[in-house]
């Protein structure tokens, strides 16, 4: 009997779909492809009617629609975090009820909507999993130590995990808000870069510069573990409620307002973007030897947007 999975990301950015038979990716294209949308974050219509179409699969032959992640726990996330700094979160909180009192609360009606034919189920796994499913079972590997680095999916932002076979456990994990995604996007936003697209070119930028700022980072906003995890001092940031990624102490610390996105890079930038590049690259190599030795695999899969981070990888 053949398998049929359909995969569907949306709502966030990059929205895509895949089409897995029988363990094995047939189709797989991004929304950005069709509508030339850079980043689109719509729902996948036209990747979805492409990965069908170029498998030659009609939507009731499918055995199941799997969602990349859990909305209702992400909204849990999103209200809790607003409900104990309110009422500082409030202007945030306005900007985000619409997305929600629309598409991602919807998203089951949304799918069978795009797939009338479709009478099977639809299923939801949490974002962090669909991330080290991602690396693993592409992977050559059979057994792997897995290790997941991002902003946020629903609490999780860094996890550690084990791959055996079919089998994929989750062992370990670091919530919101202490996380290593979030950390590196502050510093894309005051560099003047815009984040979830910027942070490839301040990637760039830190060759150029030095280590100047690495104690104080590491002196002041992040206490870093042996093991990887750390913990961020809220007072630097305001990704919690606010409508910036950092506070005025944040360009207290580092000698400055943040960068115009038209303005010339400083010396300062530069600085900025080798500290935060040299702290990510240190934090990944200590979560990756706790991943190692939790799960006593020498094989390593990384997935989640801060794997991106070529120099880092």
């Amino acid at each position: 009997m053949t398998a049929r999975v359909l995969g569907i990301s949306a709502f966030y950015h990059d929205s895509a779909a895949a089409l897995v038979q029988d363990g094995r990716i047939v189709a797989a294209a991004q929304e950005e492809r069709f509508t030339r949308i850079k980043g689109d974050a719509a729902f996948p219509e036209r990747a979805v009617r492409f990965c069908l179409e170029d498998a030659r699969c009609n939507p009731d032959a499918l055995d199941a629609v799997v969602f990349y992640e859990r909305p209702i726990l992400k909204l849990d996330r999103i209200l809790e975090t607003h409900l104990a700094i309110a009422p500082r979160g409030f202007p945030a909180f306005l900007r985000a009820a619409p997305l929600w009192l629309g598409d991602r609360l919807r998203t089951e009606a949304i799918i069978r909507e795009a797939l009338p034919a479709y009478r099977g189920p639809v299923l939801f796994t949490e974002h962090h999993e669909a991330h080290a499913a991602s690396a693993f079972l592409a992977s050559p590997f059979g057994r792997a130590a897995i290790l997941t680095i991002d902003g946020v999916g629903e609490w999780a932002t860094a996890t550690i995990g084990h791959g055996n076979g079919n089998d994929l456990q989750l062992l370990q994990e670091m919530r919101f808000p202490d996380s290593l995604g979030l950390l590196y996007s502050a510093f894309t936003q005051h560099l003047g870069f815009r984040v979830n697209e910027g942070e490839y070119k301040m990637m760039g930028l830190a060759p150029l510069g030095t280590r100047r700022y690495v104690d104080r980072i590491l002196g002041s906003i992040v206490d870093l573990r042996e093991d990887g995890s750390f913990t961020l001092d809220q007072r630097y940031f305001d990704f919690l409620g606010g409508l910036s990624m950092t506070s005025p102490l944040f360009a207290e610390t580092f000698d400055g307002p943040a960068r115009g996105a038209d303005a010339p890079l400083t010396a300062r930038d530069r600085d900025m973007a080798a500290s935060i590049q040299w702290v990510t690259e240190e934090i990944v190599l200590r979560m990756a030897r706790t991943a190692l030795r939790t799960t006593g695999e020498q094989d390593l899969c990384m997935a989640g947007g801060v794997a991106l981070n070529a120099v880092a990888n």
